[in-house]
């Protein structure tokens, strides 16, 4: 346990956020930061940004993710590694590990927009409803994450263009990682379905590229497809690559070492396939996707 650590287990969160909300903040204004790149310039970040959006399930399991200590024992495993750089996640989350002292010298992203619940009728109408700009700032955190799914036959879509694109403007001005992960997506049988194709990955790139005013803080987050070498083209921002659902570990593993070597990927940040492997071994999960990155 670090030594700025508020809490030593969970009960003693429920306690401080009861008695002591403003222990958050101070917890924040305590933790060491750290640049996003340093040494060979590659990143490994875990998300847990899914709850939010009442995305619970991981693979078969519909409730895999219901317990939120379960989560945080897992994700709590993951930053122990050396090799983990930091965790993308919604607020809730974050004030959890930053009381637990699991924060210290590790890069935060923070998740702006979870208001596209899963399954529902506005899914696509992704208004930002997790952190500001100005509060990913005020905790000294290294930037923020934004959901940017286009469905040309969805009105909601521009709606969350508009959202992601004051988002980066936003991030810019406090010189802060402006995160975008952009899918082409449609409805199949009522359910949104992202296109994982490269060309529509490619056209997704180039229309979230162009949100805001500037991009010199725009960073990518891009899933793993056929002709990544292709897809990247599409962009010279530093990209990130996604996970996604769980699949065959070996298979996902060896997609990833591919596109690692790509230019412009920095590299991965993976949330399921890690925190909630089939064997349940986070730890070895995380060891072979640091090893891959380093």
């Amino acid at each position: 346990m670090s030594e700025t650590a508020l809490c030593s287990d969970y009960a003693a969160i429920t306690e401080i956020r009861a008695t002591d909300p403003t222990a958050i903040a101070r917890a924040w204004q305590q933790r060491s930061t750290r640049p996003t790149l340093r040494d060979n310039g590659r990143l490994m970040i875990v998300a847990a940004d899914h709850p939010a959006r009442g995305a619970l399930a991981v693979g078969s399991r519909p409730t895999a993710m219901n317990s939120r200590t379960d989560l945080l024992d897992r994700l709590r495993a993951a930053l122990a590694d050396p090799g983990v750089d930091g965790v993308l996640a919604t607020a809730d989350i974050l004030d959890d590990l930053v009381l637990l002292g699991a924060l210290e010298d590790k890069v935060v992203f923070s998740s702006f927009n979870r208001g596209g619940l899963a399954g529902s009728s506005f899914e696509l109408d992704d208004r930002m409803t997790g952190a500001t700009a100005a509060s990913t700032a005020a905790a000294r955190m290294n930037g923020g994450k934004m959901l940017c799914r286009i469905d040309l036959d969805d009105p909601g879509t521009v709606a969350t263009l508009a959202a992601c694109a004051q988002a980066v403007d936003g991030l810019a001005a406090h010189g802060m990682i402006a995160m975008l992960e952009p899918f082409m997506s449609t409805r199949v049988d009522g359910k949104v379905r992202n296109d994982l194709s490269p060309d529509a990955v490619i056209k997704s790139v180039h229309i979230s590229q162009g949100l805001g005013a500037t991009s010199a803080y725009t960073w990518m987050k891009l899933p793993v497809v056929d002709e990544m070498d292709r897809v990247m083209e599409s962009t010279t921002m530093p990209t990130l690559l996604l996970g996604g659902d769980p699949t065959d570990p070996d298979e996902a593993f060896a997609s990833w070492e591919k596109a690692l070597a790509l230019p412009s990927v920095r590299g991965l940040i993976v949330g399921r396939t890690l925190l909630y492997p089939s064997d349940d071994d986070v730890s070895s999960a995380v060891a072979t996707a640091v090893s891959l990155v380093r």
